[in-house]
Formats: C-alpha cells, structure tokens, sequence
C-alpha cells in the first residue's frame, strides 16, 4: 500500500511541475494509463497475501481487472478522439497484452463465465457473484478518472469530467448487435484456438486480432465485445435508451460468445485445430522445428 501511495505522490509531482501548456497530452495519457496498470497491480498483489479463501480472492481481483481495463479505457477514449484510430489500436494492443500477462485467473468479461456454466466447469452462482465484482469494479473506477480528469492538466482533458457522455453506436440497434455479436463470435473462436494450438506468441497473436476486430468495428458500434466495458463507458449515454443499449453490448456480446462455444465443437474446425497440431515446419508454432 505505501508502495502505491509513493507511486501515486511521483506522479502528482511530475504532472503538476510541467507547464499545462507544453505539455504534450499524449504523455499525458499515457502517464495516467501507466498509473492506473501500476496502482492496479499493487491491488492484485495486496490481495493475493491477504486475502486467503480462492474463491474471494477472485472475486476481488475480477472487480481490479474490470477497474483497470475500464480505467484505461476512459482515457483510450481521449486517446483516439485527439490522436486518431492508428495511436488507439497501438495503445490498445500493447494494454491487451499486458492484461494477458498479469491478470491471472480473472478476465473482467461476463460471458467468460457463462461459457464456463454452458461447459460445465462453474455454476450459475459463482458466474453471477463473478459478474457483479466485475460490474462493482468497472463502475466505481468513473469516480477515479473524473478525479484526474478535473486536474485538466491537458487541454484534451479540458471540461471532460464533467461534461455529457455520447453513444458510439453509429448504426442500427440489431446491425449493432450483429457487429458486436459476430466480432465476440471471431475473438472467442480465435482465443480456443489459439489455445489449443499454443502457438509462440499466441499472446501477441491474440491481441493482434483481438485489437483488428475492435477497429474493424469502431465506427459502428465502437468495437467493445465486453459488456462490462460498455456498461462503465456508455450506459446512460445519448444516444441510445438502456434497452437498445442492454440489446448491443449485452445480448449482441453474449449471444456471440455462446455461439462461438457451440461452433468450436463443430467437425470441421476441429479437424482443422487437430490437423493444424499435426503439422511441422512452421516456426511461430510451439515445440516445433524448422
């Protein structure tokens, strides 16, 4: 804990020191995405020797996990209307990557655990205790940002902690619900197989495709595929009424992981995983040779 207090005390004085108005947002940006992964690391690591019963140790490190990835989407949001879709995707590839590594067991996302209930490898309650600490932690983080925000210390940052959010969904409710429905279908299926395969670089490999998808449906529905997310980002904002909103981000994501379940089990693409598990020469697969 004193660790994250001295980290946090750093990072007032370095942002604090700088002229507001040499300083390049971008930095800015970045130091609070570094702030947010490091404070958010700090609680993982707190909780891991405190906390001593698994099952709510995980719940706990749901409710950071969903914190941090919602936090330092706040900010990704600022990051792409100022700098653009390419320094976006660049940010969030390198953040899918670093969640990868350090989240251990949780995965901030809902329809993992009811993949997990329709697989049987959990029960509906644990599922839904998993989904309110990752809805606790992915809305109580606002407060958090809106806190950093009001310093302004960017011009980019200017009046957005207390200014009026604007939904992203740029189409039709149900082609909005298709979208996010087909690109959690392709991520989950990408994500099975990628695990079965285990390929080196199979994390890299993830995010690459994970982070194409999200661009791919930016300008449509804006690419979330966790309803979590969504909900910390764009519940209650214009644009949408929570029905339409419930419809994109919560049924169209869902409804896309239970497929992908379903059509991973199917003939085809297993002989294909199998058969690509068989084949040798290709170097990025692991244990293989050239």
């Amino acid at each position: 804990m004193k660790f994250s207090i001295d980290v946090l005390g750093v990072f007032l004085k370095i942002v604090i020191r700088v002229n507001r108005d040499t300083f390049a947002p971008l930095v800015v940006s970045t130091l609070f995405i570094l702030l947010t992964s490091i404070l958010a690391h700090c609680a993982r690591r707190l909780v891991q020797n405190i906390v001593k019963d698994p099952f709510v140790r995980l719940l706990f490190e749901e409710a950071i996990a969903a914190a941090e990835l919602c936090g330092c989407c706040f900010e990704l949001i600022v990051v792409a209307d100022n700098f653009g879709v390419a320094t976006y995707a660049v940010y969030l590839f390198a953040l899918t990557i670093w969640w990868s590594l350090n989240w251990g067991d949780a995965t901030a996302c809902p329809y993992t655990h009811i993949e997990d209930v329709i697989e049987g490898r959990g029960d509906v309650r644990k599922a839904i205790l998993k989904i309110w600490a990752e809805l606790g932690g992915g809305m109580l983080v606002f407060k958090y940002v809106q806190m950093y925000w009001a310093l302004e210390i960017s011009d980019t940052h200017k009046d957005k902690a207390v200014e009026d959010c604007s939904a992203d969904l740029q189409v039709p409710v149900l082609f909005g619900a298709l979208v996010e429905g087909i690109a959690t279908c392709l991520c989950r299926l990408a994500s099975r197989a990628l695990g079965d395969l285990n390929p080196r670089f199979a994390t890299a490999i993830d995010a690459f495709i994970g982070t194409s998808l999200v661009v791919a449906a930016f300008d449509y529905s804006g690419g979330y595929f966790n309803p979590v997310l969504a909900t910390s980002l764009k519940a209650g904002c214009h644009g949408h009424s929570l029905s339409e909103f419930a419809t994109v981000y919560w049924a169209g994501a869902c409804a896309g992981s239970i497929v992908s379940v379903y059509l991973y089990k199917l003939p085809i693409i297993q002989e294909y995983v199998r058969g690509t598990t068989e084949v040798n020469g290709d170097s990025i697969w692991a244990g293989k040779e050239d």
